[in-house]
């Protein structure tokens, strides 16, 4: 998975995180985006917390 930031100075990532089983992925897509330049902030369910 590819993120670009779009031309924006200030680049923002809101990522919802749920008990699914494709949660695993959040950490990666997170990460990239991090390396992309993004400010990420990350709120969970509390079944994503276990």
């Amino acid at each position: 998975m590819r993120v670009t930031p779009p031309d924006s100075a200030e680049r923002h990532l809101l990522l919802g995180v749920c008990g699914g089983i494709a949660a695993y992925k959040a950490c990666d897509l997170a990460s990239k985006a991090v390396g992309a330049g993004w400010r990420v902030r990350v709120v969970m369910t509390p079944s994503a917390t276990r």
